[in-house]
């Protein structure tokens, strides 16, 4: 990976670090037409449906803050590892702390291509829902070495 798309990845982690409703429309220009992006519970690709997955987590989370943990390249790609932290609206007293990481590819032009987003939805957030969390907590225990 070339300095040039380290400085275009680091500029994108860091708007992270700041991310607002308001700074959206400065995040999709950051990104390319056809943006690829996944985790664990979307998958989407354009400009205008990953806005809008960083829209409905602004229209369902109160105050929504990633912490950048870590930012490594390799020769292809770079790696945001992050803590998304905030309270859920419409579960009372949930509050989110996960931790993951993003795998970012940009092109040569600075254009965000592709953000995945690597994390353990079922340890650090479907374990907490009532009812849904008792069997993946089994399930968890069940594969658990001790």
């Amino acid at each position: 990976m070339s300095i040039q798309n380290q400085v275009y990845i680091k500029k994108y982690a860091s708007l992270f670090e700041e991310l607002t409703p308001e700074k959206l429309t400065e995040l999709k220009k950051m990104v390319s037409d056809d943006i690829v992006f996944s985790d664990p519970f979307n998958f989407s690709h354009g400009k205008e449906k990953f806005i809008g997955i960083f829209s409905h987590m602004f229209e369902n989370v109160i105050r929504p803050r990633f912490e950048i943990l870590d930012l490594s390249y390799s020769d292809k790609a770079g790696y945001i590892k992050w803590r998304l932290t905030g309270d859920i609206k419409r579960w009372n007293k949930f509050s989110l702390n996960i931790t993951g990481m993003s795998e970012i590819i940009s092109d040569e032009y600075g254009n965000i291509t592709a953000h995945y987003d690597h994390w353990d939805s079922a340890s650090q957030l479907l374990i907490f829902i009532p009812i849904l969390g008792v069997p993946i907590r089994w399930l968890l225990k069940l594969f658990r070495v001790n």
